[in-house]
């Protein structure tokens, strides 16, 4: 989760929302990203799509039979869909979603694609969920600011 962490400062320096994720197959990270829907103008541009796109890559298969995928927020359905699809073993998530509804547990449990699995959240919850409550903040008091100049 730390490697994670550490995508999700790279998106923040860049003035992204802060979010994270690797690929990890055999104790090794083959896939790293963060999120960059902001800069790229793309709705699909979240930390994980672009760390299966990576691992995917780097393997050469679109399927990752016993990779694991550290995120630093609940995934949110489009990527519990990839993560399926990608055949995906693991889940390992930091900070809860607050604002919407992920359904991370329900598509994990759905045996989509006759594939499941294994979902554990709240690793490093509160790291993972400081960083993003810093950017908002932040976020928040520049937009004052802009108003009252």
């Amino acid at each position: 989760m730390r490697a994670a962490l550490r995508q999700a400062q790279r998106a923040e320096k860049k003035g992204e929302v802060p979010i994270g994720a690797v690929v990890v197959c055999g104790g090794k990270i083959v896939g790293k990203g963060y999120n960059l829907r902001t800069r790229l103008q793309m709705a699909t541009a979240h930390a994980e799509m672009r760390a299966i796109d990576r691992a995917c890559k780097k393997l050469r298969s679109w399927r990752l039979p016993g990779a694991e995928i550290y995120v630093t927020l609940e995934p949110c359905p489009m990527c519990m869909g990839a993560i399926l699809n990608a055949r995906i073993d693991r889940v390992y998530f930091g900070a809860y979603e607050q604002k919407g509804r992920s359904l991370t547990k329900e598509l994990a449990e759905a045996n989509l694609l006759n594939h499941r699995v294994e979902v554990t959240g709240g690793i490093l919850a509160e790291e993972c969920a400081a960083i993003l409550t810093d950017f908002f903040t932040k976020m928040r008091l520049r937009e004052r600011r802009k108003k009252k100049t």
